[in-house]
């Protein structure tokens, strides 16, 4: 049988594998799929994830549990050779090998894009995987465990500090989300004043979400500054050297907190492939999926997703590319397995042509801003669209239900502010009374 190999199973990889494993006949194809993680990740959730809204293991989606017929692969690729139609696998524990394919699919999306800025690589942390929301919800509340038990001063105001580099709608709905759990927590520490949180946004542009509107994004601005956030636009972050801030503007603090959602960028495992990419670092593709090299076809090689550079038939696209965002890689992971089976069956194959749906963002509890071309939604209508969109877009009914479960349980109950932060080392309590064998 043709083998498929689809290296990454985030939104483009997995809906590859599910909707090829819906438009497969028996036996007509053996498909694998490779990832160092087990689960596909909802990004527009992180946020969330970070701000307690939502828990943490709903807002991934299990490969094994979801993907029957697919051959799954807890490994990392670390060489693709399209010219032998071989990839490299690393898997713990074991030696590399290597395995051979007919048809390649490379969706291994993307990752933080980051500056040589001094400082950052050692304290600052993304909003990129369900594991960096985790610890960035841990550290607000901490950080809150420990501003409760110092006098006011500098230590104090350090931890009280946060700062988000980016002002994309990844940074500001992480910003606002973390805003929003800060300001809840003030309820449970009486000794702690709203005025001693300072929430810092630094964006190098003239404005913060390009997505919406300028009017929408002046809405945006003043709804965060209202709620005392500091918005720093025209501004870059020179140094974030031992949590010390240092702006452009000449402006210096302390922060304990700094969250970078300062852009993304393909992943670097196509450093390591013999496909064509563009100066972004972008596998070049076609709009059928597949993978070009200028005008030249790349038999058997298809890429969608973050990790790819597909141009953009209905004119909206950044370039003249479809931006790397959740509604194109759900879309064209969609499509992907469509024209493979087209392929392999010698159909004629169809071209990516989405129009963009808008665009949607929660800012809080209660707070939402939504634009479709010249239509502005702001406040709570949008919120509620937000959680509405979100939660259907979800994969899978039976995550779809944990989420609206947890949000309805959250109204209900309130927000959960535990934090169980000794998970990062487990064993500390039993190796601190463990009897020891004597010498």
């Amino acid at each position: 049988m043709p083998r498929i190999l689809i290296v990454g199973g985030g939104y483009a990889g997995f809906y590859t594998a599910r909707k090829l494993e819906k438009y497969l006949r028996k036996n007509e194809a053996e498909v694998t799929m490779i990832d160092p993680l087990p689960y596909m990740t909802y990004q527009p959730f992180l946020p969330e994830v970070a701000a307690g809204s939502i828990e943490p293991r709903h807002a991934v989606v299990s490969h094994r549990r979801h993907l029957k017929r697919t051959e799954i692969i807890t490994g990392r690729v670390t060489d693709v050779s399209h010219t032998n139609k071989k990839v490299t696998i690393e898997v713990p524990g074991l030696a590399p090998f290597d395995r051979e394919y007919d048809h390649v699919v490379v969706t291994a999306g993307a990752v933080s894009r980051t500056f040589p800025i001094p400082g950052v690589a050692e304290v600052a942390i993304g909003m990129k995987t369900i594991e960096e929301a985790i610890e960035v919800r841990h550290r607000i509340l901490i950080n809150f465990d420990k501003a409760s038990n110092l006098p006011e001063g500098p230590e104090r105001a350090r931890l009280m500090t946060f700062v988000v580099v980016g002002g994309g709608f990844a940074g500001i709905e992480a910003f606002a989300e973390m805003l929003s759990l800060a300001t809840y927590l003030l309820r449970y520490y009486p000794n702690l004043k709203f005025e001693e949180i300072n929430f810092h946004l630094v964006e190098a542009m003239s404005r913060i979400m390009p997505e919406v509107s300028l009017k929408t994004s002046y809405w945006v601005i003043k709804n965060l500054e209202g709620r005392s956030a500091k918005i720093h636009l025209d501004t870059q972050l020179l140094s974030a050297d031992n949590g010390m801030i240092e702006l452009s503007t000449g402006e210096k603090f302390g922060a304990a907190t700094i969250v970078w959602t300062a852009g993304v960028m393909a992943n670097p495992v196509v450093k390591h492939t013999d496909l064509p990419t563009d100066e972004r670092g972008r596998i070049t593709a076609n709009t059928a999926l597949r993978v070009v090299d200028g005008e030249n076809l790349i038999e058997g090689a298809w890429t969608c997703g973050d990790v790819s550079a597909v141009p953009d038939l209905s004119g909206d696209g950044v370039g003249g590319y479809c931006v790397p965002n959740a509604q194109h890689a759900v879309r064209q992971g969609k499509l992907m397995a469509k024209n493979l089976v087209a392929a392999l069956r010698g159909e004629g194959l169809k071209d990516y042509n989405h129009k963009n749906m808008g665009a949607v963002a929660g800012l809080g509890i209660g707070v939402g801003v939504f634009q479709y071309r010249n239509l502005a939604v702001t406040g709570f209508l949008a919120w509620l669209m937000h959680r509405g969109y979100h939660g259907l877009a979800m994969p899978m009914w039976e995550r779809k239900i944990r989420v609206f479960s947890g949000w309805i349980l959250n109204f209900v109950l309130r927000r959960d502010v535990v934090s169980i932060d000794a998970v990062k080392n487990p064993r500390l309590a039993f190796e601190t009374w463990a009897s020891r064998a004597k010498n």
